[in-house]
């Protein structure tokens, strides 16, 4: 196996959009690095309307990521009422730009989070989702219909499913692999939220470790 990491994360996620600058910094300091996206499934599936004190104690993690990546956040999103925390569709959207088109899924996983957090835009509807498809390039009409293809439903929670028998706690999480040679193990770059310049130490180190 050649070095390469694998990011568990969810468009969804308040800390994922927190960590999302080291991810862009990885992919600029080493853009031979291969990066393995695996769509970890936040709360997907929610039913239940966010209540005041489930609003309460997500505008608390919003202001602990705000602070510690300085990351921009729009609290209206605190105003809406009903809203549906469903993660689901929005994982489901980055799996149809995988499908589609690999090099889409990272751009469109950022994208949605920016549009979630930062714009205030309901990215559990379809309609959005498509959107903001079709705004990182890809077609609309053919994305809507990988969108809701069941095989890209059956790949959302294969994705889900290899982020809990990996052991995946928390989100972000990124590991490197192969550890050395001839092993198949990962190694932890970071478990939750690290800063990008330590992210970054971490990855090199990571790459010295196993030059060849």
């Amino acid at each position: 196996m050649i070095p390469h990491l694998v990011y568990f994360a969810d468009p969804m996620c308040s800390w994922c959009w927190g960590f999302s600058p080291a991810i862009d910094a990885i992919a600029r300091s080493h853009p031979d690095l291969p990066i393995r996206l695996v769509l970890g499934g936040l709360r997907p599936f929610t039913e239940t309307p966010m209540d005041e004190q489930a609003k309460a104690k997500t505008r608390q993690h919003w202001q602990h990521v705000e602070a510690a990546s300085g990351q921009p956040f729009d609290y209206g999103f605190f105003d809406r009422e009903s809203f549906v925390y469903d993660t689901e569709p929005a994982a489901r959207a980055v799996v149809a730009a995988r499908r589609l088109d690999a090099g889409h899924a990272f751009p469109l996983n950022r994208r949605i989070a920016h549009a979630f957090y930062a714009e205030n835009r309901d990215v559990t509807d379809p309609n959005v989702l498509i959107s903001l498809a079709a705004e990182e390039g890809l077609e609309a009409e053919a994305f809507a219909a990988v969108l809701n293809d069941d095989a890209t439903r059956e790949e959302t929670l294969a994705d889900f499913a290899v982020s809990q028998a990996s052991g995946v706690t928390g989100f972000p999480t990124l590991v490197a692999g192969p550890a050395a040679e001839n092993r198949a193990d990962y190694v932890a770059v970071a478990i939750g939220f690290r800063q990008t310049e330590a992210v970054l130490e971490a990855v090199g180190q990571f790459l010295r470790n196993n030059a060849s």
